[in-house]
């Protein structure tokens, strides 16, 4: 299992979070996906930016966040307001 900050994109800021939601390798990332790690996070209590949720999405496909397509980053965002539409209706 590789630890988190050896992913690209994620440093030790973000393996301290992952790690405190659960997520301790890339294996446990690619299960939760970085739509429910992102919502997981902030629901810890942290303040993660969107850039947090991209590197997330390149790390698992093994991509600068930054040369993510347009495409993938606004479908990661049609997918997290859906996530968290469905979370407060659960609520």
């Amino acid at each position: 299992m590789s630890e988190i900050s050896d992913l690209l994109n994620l440093g030790p800021k973000s393996e301290s979070w992952l790690n405190d939601v659960g997520i301790q390798s890339k294996k446990d990332l690619e299960q939760v996906g970085a739509v429910q790690a992102f919502l997981l996070i902030k629901e810890k209590g942290y303040k993660p930016s969107l850039n947090m949720l991209y590197a997330m999405a390149g790390a698992l496909m093994d991509v600068h966040w930054g040369a993510l397509p347009v495409e993938k980053k606004a479908k990661l965002l049609i997918e997290l307001d859906a996530l968290e539409d469905f979370r407060k209706q659960m609520r």
